[in-house]
């Protein structure tokens, strides 16, 4: 491989790790850093809501007008925005820059994808290799390097926090932590100020301090990518023959895409992909973590989710070659089911630390099938109308993380997990629908391997 290529590789993949230690390790303490009227799980919804209208309409666009190198830096600038205003956490301020980061976010991702998958088709007709190949090596850096972030974010927030470790930041009256959390709802919707978390002067310098790391990580990343990665012809990837798509054209073909059955059966499942990982970066955090141990314990227990996640995609991403994924899809539709059923009854307490790492590692081992194989599926069914399949997977997975931080501020754990588990058993039937569709075609084999080595699992 040709040390410019390898070098374009590594500066993205090492710039969008640092852009998502700050991102992730911030995503994750949100919910409990500022709950107040749930100001922080709402500019979380806020994200996610904007990306929507930014998957349909401006993201190909933006990548049309501007080219992959500058839609990062931008994108990357607005992350950076995004951290500043936790410095001063307001709605006037969270607000305004969580639409940035949900505007950008689309074309950011998009823009990764398409200067990584061209990059690794000019370095395959330059050498005669083959394409897929050579996609496939490019991702799979990427991916080794990325994938870490959530882990290192998490890490550095944990072990900061850990010296206020003799004045823990948890509720001031925290017996009632878990599925019977009530003073979540009374802090989000402000009608109580004594169960507001505690926060000492050593407390608010300690979170400067990570907000200033994560701001150091945002800033290195913009520059890494601004003065290294090498411009790529856009040109080399158009069919000549076929004019640019506008914005509208886009959102037409999204929408046309609708006429397939199976993308309807497919909406509740791809729907809970982000619901459930809304649940666990807030509700289960804030409910549970925050509120029983501290929020100092909040980045060891989504280390594990993260790392639990990550493993287990690539194992049940080999084990597909070799398994139906009926399989994988039923053990993390079990698992899920089993620990909602759990949490409903479990009395978080303080002295159960080993419990709140084993609920986080179990979601993780279900948070890969939904993941990447939900991902891989779609690649799989809509293979002649890609492009359409996925902008719609994520227009729909998007609206469940809206929807997840959207109604965090107002319903109670109780409703929060019999909402995932009738939306997770509505999309477990409507999937079994479709497999059994596709079984009756000739032309489809339920045990063809999926290509997992090319999903981006943390769009």
């Amino acid at each position: 491989m040709e040390i410019s290529h390898l070098k374009n590789i590594f500066v993205i993949a090492f710039g969008f790790l640092l852009i998502f230690i700050a991102f992730g390790g911030l995503q994750t303490l949100q919910s409990s850093l500022n709950p107040y009227e749930g100001m922080g799980a709402i500019s979380l919804s806020v994200i996610y809501g904007s990306q929507i209208f930014s998957s349909v309409f401006i993201t190909p666009f933006a990548i049309q007008k501007l080219g992959c190198k500058l839609t990062i830096v931008i994108a990357m600038c607005f992350y950076i925005i995004c951290t500043l205003a936790n410095f001063y956490p307001k709605w006037y301020t969270l607000i305004p820059t969580s639409v940035m980061v949900g505007l950008g976010g689309s074309p950011f991702w998009t823009a990764k994808c398409t200067y990584l998958t061209l990059s690794a088709k000019q370095y395959a007709e330059k050498m005669g290799k083959v394409k897929m190949h050579v996609i496939n090596q490019y991702f799979g850096i990427f991916f080794l390097i990325f994938q870490s972030s959530r882990i290192w974010g998490n890490l550095i927030s944990s072990l900061i926090l850990n010296f206020a470790e003799n004045e823990p930041l948890k509720y001031l009256n925290n017996t009632n932590c878990g599925s019977s959390d009530f003073l979540a709802i009374l802090i989000k919707t402000g009608n109580t100020s004594s169960s507001e978390p505690m926060a000492t002067k050593s407390q608010h310098f300690l979170m400067y301090v990570i907000l200033g790391i994560y701001t150091g990580c945002g800033t290195l990343a913009v520059l890494l990518v601004a003065c290294f990665l090498d411009p790529i012809d856009l040109q080399h990837k158009m069919d000549k023959s076929e004019p640019p798509r506008n914005i509208f054209t886009h959102f037409l073909v999204t929408l046309k895409h609708l006429q397939d059955k199976r993308q309807w059966l497919l909406i509740p499942l791809t729907m809970y992909s982000g619901i459930e990982q809304g649940f666990i970066l807030s509700d289960y955090t804030q409910s549970y973590v925050t509120c029983s141990l501290g929020i100092q314990f909040v980045g060891y227990v989504i280390i594990i989710f993260g790392a639990t996640t990550s493993i287990c995609s690539y194992f049940f991403g080999k084990l597909c070659q070799y398994a139906s994924r009926i399989i994988f899809f039923f053990l993390a539709a079990v698992i899920n089911i089993i620990s909602i059923t759990a949490l409903f009854l479990w009395k978080p307490l303080s002295d159960q630390l080993v419990v709140f790492f084993v609920f986080s590692g179990l979601w993780g081992i279900g948070d890969a099938v939904w993941q990447t194989l939900v991902n891989a599926l779609y690649g799989t069914l809509f293979d002649d109308n890609r492009e359409a399949a996925f902008a719609n997977y994520l227009l729909w997975k998007s609206l469940g993380y809206f929807l997840s931080f959207g109604y965090s501020s107002f319903l109670s754990i109780n409703i929060k997990l019999s909402i995932l588990l009738c939306i997770l058993v509505v999309g477990m039937v409507l999937y079994g629908i479709v497999e059994y569709t596709e079984s009756k075609k000739s032309q489809f084999r339920l045990h063809d391997p999926i290509d997992t080595k090319n999903i981006d699992i943390n769009a």
